[in-house]
């Protein structure tokens, strides 16, 4: 002790520490902690995805445990499911009957999402439906748009079209707009595809229709779990000339520049966790715009792979994550953990 005394005394008469500001004073107690706390996180900041597809029941995907392909009637019970817990909103991915080379089902009246949009808002009024408008979920090759088999020349055989998908996905989303849907999300990363949409669903009387672009979307490794989940990795080749280098950040920010100038209402950032400096940007560039952030499905698998092998705690890390994300910039976040979470924090 008298050891600890003279180490004591010889740092306070050597050093000039000045301990008037204690920044651990607001640390002290958990009560103290959060009245201080920067960021807050609800479960009304999520977007729950669901995986609708025909027939009935539920099908657990294996690369993402607890995620279930559903049918109509299961993802309308998950949509009630994540109303009760506060959710206000789900976004809604098809995994058609048939795929062929335009991927048909998705513009048709009877659709597998038009179906749903239909059965969830006439249970659930409330709940703000949100669709992804592409084509890869849809379409024999997997890709996010019309495929070049010989009509451009001067384009590699196999490569998405650009012009010519604009008049698909224009279709797909006034065809979700017809069912219902509150909200329409094109995400192939195809040039003009706003302004093509934005055009569309106004002609077709749909101008009060908001449009969340998938603004900046990577060509990223974290997409494979989604991939099983929806059916839709691509059969030949890759994404890389539609979506974007995961090296760059300033085109990122000349892609939303765009999106804005087409009409473009909420943006996205995707992925979420490699990429919380691109959603920051974002946010620094468009302060006046909702911003959306992705937390896809391989962030979602490590977690759950982690846990299930006890290396992490599973409930602290995807709060962490979640509130990492809101405090990079995003208002929302579609997130796989949604309904966890919102479990979690009611707990709290």
């Amino acid at each position: 002790m008298a050891l600890l005394d003279l180490i004591h005394q010889n740092v306070l008469r050597t050093s000039n520490i000045n301990l008037t500001h204690r920044a651990r004073r607001l640390r002290t107690t958990p009560a103290l902690r959060a009245l201080v706390r920067e960021t807050g996180l609800n479960a009304r900041d999520f977007i729950h995805p669901l995986f609708v597809r025909h027939g009935e029941g539920r099908n657990e995907i294996r690369s993402m445990p607890g995620i279930f392909q559903l049918s109509v009637e299961e993802a309308v019970f998950e949509a009630r499911s994540a109303a009760e817990l506060g959710i206000r909103a789900v976004m809604l991915f098809g995994i058609p009957a048939e795929k062929d080379p335009i991927g048909l089902e998705n513009f048709s009246h009877d659709g597998i999402v038009q179906q749903a949009i239909r059965a969830i808002k006439r249970e659930l009024p409330e709940m703000v439906v949100m669709t992804d408008v592409c084509m890869c979920e849809y379409t024999d090759h997997g890709h996010c748009g019309l495929i070049n088999t010989g009509s451009h020349p001067n384009l590699p055989e196999g490569y998405v079209l650009n012009d010519e998908t604009l008049d698909i996905l224009a279709r797909v989303a006034v065809s979700h707009a017809e069912a219902g849907a509150d909200v329409v999300a094109p995400s192939g990363m195809i040039d003009g595809m706003v302004g093509a949409v934005r055009s569309a669903l106004d002609i077709s009387g749909f101008e009060h229709t908001p449009i969340l672009s998938y603004s900046v979307k990577y060509a990223s490794a974290f997409y494979g779990p989604f991939r099983d989940a929806a059916q839709s990795p691509p059969q030949f080749g890759d994404r890389k000339t539609h979506q974007m280098d995961p090296a760059n950040v300033r085109e990122a920010l000349r892609e939303v520049a765009l999106d804005v100038a087409e009409g473009a209402d909420m943006l996205m950032v995707k992925p979420a966790l490699a990429y919380l400096d691109v959603l920051y940007r974002v946010r620094q560039a468009h302060p006046e715009m909702p911003l959306v952030a992705y937390n896809v499905s391989g962030e979602y698998a490590m977690v759950k792979a982690a846990a299930a092998n006890g290396w992490l705690d599973e409930q602290k890390v995807v709060l962490e994550t979640l509130t990492g994300i809101k405090r990079a910039g995003a208002d929302l976040i579609i997130t796989y953990h949604a309904m966890d979470a919102a479990r979690w924090l009611a707990a709290q």
